[in-house]
């Protein structure tokens, strides 16, 4: 895979506010310290490896260069750690947030099992897009969206964080294509689901981009999985497109057409596409408690900005974040809201949707 290097934009530096004992940013100070980042999902799924790849960055522009270590705290496809955090914020800089998109969306449809608003609760800092990428055993003989319609009625299983969060997106998405998916709850992490497919117990899997990147590519080259499509991105229209960074896959919207004969649209895709816009455009938001004193907000931003130009992490990172403009500086609250909004149509139709087939309540 071609990769290439991306220039990223510089945070923009917000005025202080003064408060007893903090007068600035430049005036915060980790020495010695060091910073918990709270992941609410397993090893070895996206958002780990991301912040995994983040986090020796962080720490090098955070001021005195505090140690950064990662905390997986997973349970609830994300939802116990995140109400664990949001309940016991620690207001001094020392642990941030770490989320996803099955942290999102849970929220976003009325999952009773929340108990945080990221409006209300949390401050973002950083927010990464993301894209995904499906894939099935070799043994399988499907090489490409046109192989699709070759697996007729042949059940498929998908090791699944749950119907509520970022794993309704393949929920919709195999249910679109008119694939025979079982979906089977309880991974906690898309790590897991990884290591079912390794194991055989799942025959499809996908996992978002840094996760495949650093986890699935090997498996592609040592012939244990076969890539199919990418979810693709929303562009400036809100179609569904290639993704920049597997270009060479076909997109989501693609493999419908190819399937279906017709590109993508009634009900169901258009509350696909809410959820994907949603789940996956602004997938990872690195957050800290609400009510953190805004310079310690300012050096963790302007921290980041920074990291994400050091030459070392731009020769890197076409191999873990992909090729997506992150959210920072100027593009940081637009890209927030994505990650916390949703139409009240597609959220009335996914909570009836997961309602006749789940019995969930919302």
């Amino acid at each position: 895979m071609t990769q290439t290097r991306r220039t990223f934009l510089t945070a923009a530096l917000i005025g202080a506010l003064w408060m007893p004992g903090v007068a600035s940013a430049q005036e915060v100070d980790f020495t010695g310290k060091q910073i918990e980042w709270v992941i609410p999902l397993s090893e070895g799924g996206g958002t780990d490896v991301w912040a995994r790849f983040l986090a020796p960055y962080l720490s090098r522009y955070l001021p005195g260069e505090p140690a950064v270590f990662i905390r997986n705290v997973p349970g609830g496809g994300s939802i116990t750690g995140t109400n664990q955090f949001v309940a016991r914020p620690r207001l001094d800089g020392t642990s941030l947030i770490g989320t996803t998109g099955s942290t999102a969306l849970p929220m976003l449809l009325g999952d009773t099992r929340v108990n945080y608003d990221f409006n209300r609760d949390l401050t973002p800092l950083l927010v990464s897009p993301s894209g995904g990428v499906v894939y099935l055993p070799p043994s399988f003989g499907v090489t490409s969206i046109e192989d699709l319609k070759s697996l007729g009625d042949k059940e498929l299983v998908y090791g699944s964080q749950g119907p509520t969060g970022l794993d309704i997106i393949p929920m919709l998405g195999f249910e679109l294509l008119g694939l025979n998916v079982r979906h089977v709850f309880g991974m906690t992490g898309r790590g897991d689901g990884r290591l079912a497919f390794l194991r055989g117990e799942a025959t499809i899997d996908y996992q978002t981009t840094s996760a495949y990147l650093a986890n699935v590519v090997p498996m592609i080259e040592e012939g244990t999985a076969v890539p199919i499509f990418s979810w693709g991105v929303l562009n400036s229209e809100g179609k569904i497109v290639r993704d920049p960074t597997f270009p060479d896959l076909p997109s989501f919207a693609e493999a419908y057409e190819v399937v279906h004969g017709k590109p993508p649209e009634g009900l169901a895709f258009e509350a696909f596409l809410a959820l994907f816009g949603a789940g996956m455009s602004a997938s990872k938001p690195a957050m800290l408690p609400i009510d953190t004193p805004q310079p310690i907000v300012d050096a963790y931003r302007e921290a980041f900005a920074k990291a994400l130009q050091d030459p070392e992490l731009v020769a890197r990172s076409g191999e873990i974040l992909g090729e997506y403009e992150q959210g920072i500086g100027d593009n940081l609250a637009g890209m927030f809201r994505v990650a916390t909004t949703i139409s009240p149509e597609a959220r009335e139709w996914a909570q009836n949707y997961l309602s006749e087939r789940y019995q969930i309540e919302f």
